[in-house]
């Protein structure tokens, strides 16, 4: 407590009183400013780095090029063209994965001359030196073996029969516009049998995939693929044969507690409507 001498003059008091009288207003307007500062900060929301389209992706363990190849909404043939893999599309953890198109630059090849050897006039025109025009033979029409040639057994048209893979009411329906309805979810109960849809070979089996959770992904030609999400037991692994009607899981809940399939067809990459290829 600071003491004040009487005998001091009256201006040194009247100094001293109004200094001791704004010193806890001072303090205050201090302590408040501290406090909105670091509110401001905290609640300053957190920058993301904007995604650049394409690019690629790092391969994780228990990926398969079926399954980026969905993620992205690709066709897998051309993700495999892509990145110059061939059947079957061996990848491993680490792999980098391009998703866009690499670009090509077709460039001429520098012509090779000697030492002291000025180019040719017509090389400065853009054409080599000594070159003939070419004559190119009369077209012919093409032999009927080549315009009628026999497509593989694999995708003939309309070699597919899709089947109901479980029972139940539909609880949504396909929607081209949302990404998140790319399939339709059909209710049931906990553990009820999945069947395969059709014929085909397991391209991929996990839970990688986020918003599918169990997911068996099955490849039936080189256009249609199907995936059957949200399983509570798996019956099969990749690279198994599977016919239609086969027992490949039971039906599991969602993370909201409800019991579904979630169904969905692809073709050459595309979601398509189930409901225009499953059986009335």
């Amino acid at each position: 407590m600071i003491g004040l001498s009487l005998t001091r003059p009256p201006t040194q008091l009247l100094c001293a009183v109004l200094v001791l009288s704004l010193l806890p207003l001072f303090l205050q307007g201090c302590a408040t400013h501290t406090v909105s500062a670091k509110k401001s900060r905290a609640a300053a929301p957190k920058k993301h780095p904007a995604r650049k389209p394409g690019g690629y992706y790092r391969v994780r363990k228990g990926d398969s090029l079926y399954s980026i190849a969905w993620r992205a909404g690709l066709d897998y043939h051309t993700l495999a063209r892509w990145n110059g893999l061939k059947s079957p599309y061996t990848i491993y953890p680490g792999q980098k994965i391009r998703l866009s198109p690499p670009k090509i630059h077709n460039k001429p090849a520098p012509v090779k001359r000697d030492a002291g050897q000025k180019p040719h006039p017509q090389e400065k025109a853009g054409k080599p030196a000594g070159t003939k025009p070419v004559v190119k033979p009369a077209s012919r029409p093409p032999l009927a073996a080549q315009t009628h040639k026999k497509p593989p057994k694999n995708v003939t048209a309309g070699s597919l029969h899709w089947r109901w893979p479980a029972r139940g009411r539909i609880l949504s329906r396909f929607a081209s516009n949302d990404a998140a309805k790319g399939g339709i979810r059909i209710g049931g109960r906990r553990g009820q049998k999945i069947v395969a849809a059709e014929s085909g070979q397991v391209v991929y089996v996990g839970s990688g995939l986020i918003g599918y959770g169990q997911l068996i992904i099955i490849k039936h030609n080189n256009k249609y693929l199907s995936a059957y999400g949200h399983n509570s037991k798996l019956r099969v692994k990749e690279g198994d044969r599977v016919s239609r009607g086969q027992h490949i899981s039971d039906m599991g809940v969602t993370h909201q507690g409800t019991p579904l399939l979630y169904f969905e067809i692809r073709r050459y990459g595309k979601p398509v409507d189930p409901l225009k290829y499953l059986p009335h």
